[in-house]
């Protein structure tokens, strides 16, 4: 039973120090993809712990589990697991664990039923304000105005995303920052963006308690906007996208004094105005390696008695 303890163990010393590690580092700003990497498999080597531990508690509580686990492996192997210490806690630590699952599935399952129910209300409202026309059908254009005072552009995922804007940003935005804005949010849409916050969402709501899974959330929220502000000023130029933002959001009061609602846009605008350097390829492959690795560890760790016993 020293293993699945193990498992847990490195699982939440892997929830306590890597979002602090990450915190202080400065390049997460200066690479936001990288970081939304990094992010992904630290949140998924605490998932992983938890799995393998449930199994190999589940084995050693219940023969039947066993069984079907090691169900290639020689006695050898079986025994170096030392699955029959600790059985009055084995069941227990399944259990709980098995729980923690099916809470995270159901959570991921509420957040997006909840995120198509929204989804499907906004579409209803657009064609409300925004009629089809004789011949149209739903989802057809790519490109929705709406008449509108205040300055909006956001991108409705799904099947067939669309992107909608008010006549107000249309007056506001200048030259290429329309173009811009365009290449913002269809940066969010190529990269699936929507699914990265659900799931965050999802873990966040299912476990308040569980500080790594809400600082998953809020981070994803935030780098998600700098890659995809990043994705704009490939295309179009950091000046440019920056003077976009402030176009769509100077009436919001986000550039005032005091807390406002979108409070990030003045960093957002900073970082655009002010780019700090990108690290060089081989930095960034050398981060890029060593987080897909984070989630390996566990199975290592899982396995290591098995292969022990093989040699």
């Amino acid at each position: 039973m020293m293993v699945p303890a193990a498992l847990l163990l490195l699982g939440a010393l892997t929830a306590i120090l890597a979002p602090r590690l990450l915190a202080r580092a400065d390049w997460p700003d200066r690479e936001p993809v990288v970081a939304l990497w990094v992010w992904q498999c630290v949140v998924a080597a605490v998932l992983v712990c938890c799995v393998l531990s449930m199994t190999l508690s589940a084995a050693a509580a219940w023969a039947a589990v066993r069984s079907h686990v090691f169900a290639p492996a020689p006695h050898s192997v079986v025994n170096a697991y030392a699955l029959s210490t600790g059985r009055p806690w084995a069941a227990t630590t399944a259990v709980v664990l098995a729980c923690g699952g099916a809470w995270s599935a159901a959570m991921l399952v509420r957040e997006i039923a909840r995120a198509r129910t929204r989804r499907r209300q906004r579409r209803a409202d657009l064609l409300v304000r925004a009629p089809l026309l004789p011949g149209e059908k739903p989802g057809d254009e790519r490109l929705v105005v709406l008449e509108g005072e205040r300055p909006d552009a956001r991108w409705l995922p799904g099947a067939t995303p669309q992107l909608v804007i008010t006549t107000a940003a249309l007056r506001r935005l200048k030259g290429k920052q329309l173009d811009a804005v365009v290449a913002h949010e269809q940066g969010h849409a190529r990269a699936r963006h929507d699914w990265l916050l659900h799931a965050s969402a999802a873990l966040a709501h299912g476990f308040p308690q569980v500080p790594v899974f809400a600082a998953f959330r809020d981070e994803m929220h935030r780098l998600v906007e700098l890659a995809a502000d990043d994705m704009a000023s490939r295309r179009h130029g950091r000046l440019t996208i920056a003077l976009a933002l402030v176009e769509l959001n100077e009436d919001r009061g986000v550039f005032g004094p005091g807390p406002a609602p979108h409070a990030d846009v003045p960093q957002r605008v900073h970082r655009l105005l002010t780019p700090p350097d990108r690290l060089p390829a081989a930095h960034r492959l050398r981060l890029t390696a060593t987080a897909a690795l984070v989630p390996v560890i566990p199975v290592l760790v899982a396995f290591v008695p098995g292969l022990q016993a093989l040699r």
